[in-house]
């Protein structure tokens, strides 16, 4: 199965391996990250997502998508590093529920702490 980020491999080999295993939560930068996320999205891995989300914006819990959302795509549209540990991802994801067809167009914030890249927040 291709992985839902977008990029050309399978998933067990793209966002799959920081989902579980032995990479589990250890994407190397911003766009790994925010591509996993997505993917942790399409696949409803809620604990993922919180484990990656930055304690001081981290909400306690994350509601389960609505019945019958399907996400249909992502596309990265840009990055950049402030530095070493600050970085930001530029994207758009598609879904469809009901019918009707949404967008989400973000720039999300990152930051690295002890190694690991965690979400902060995003600007729509």
């Amino acid at each position: 199965m291709t992985c839902p980020c977008g990029l050309p491999h399978p998933y067990a080999d793209c966002c799959g391996r920081y989902h579980a295993g032995p990479l589990h939560l250890l994407a190397p930068d911003a766009p790994s990250l925010m591509r996993s996320r997505y993917s942790a999205f399409v696949h409803g891995l809620t604990d993922y997502l919180l484990a990656t989300w930055h304690h001081s914006t981290r909400p306690a819990t994350l509601e389960p998508d609505p019945p019958g959302l399907r996400w249909l795509g992502l596309e990265v549209r840009g990055q950049a590093q402030q530095d070493a540990d600050h970085a930001t991802v530029e994207f758009v994801a598609r879904s469809k529920l009901g019918g009707r067809a949404q967008r989400l167009h973000e720039t999300s914030r990152f930051v690295r702490e002890d190694g690991r890249w965690f979400y902060v927040d995003g600007d729509y």
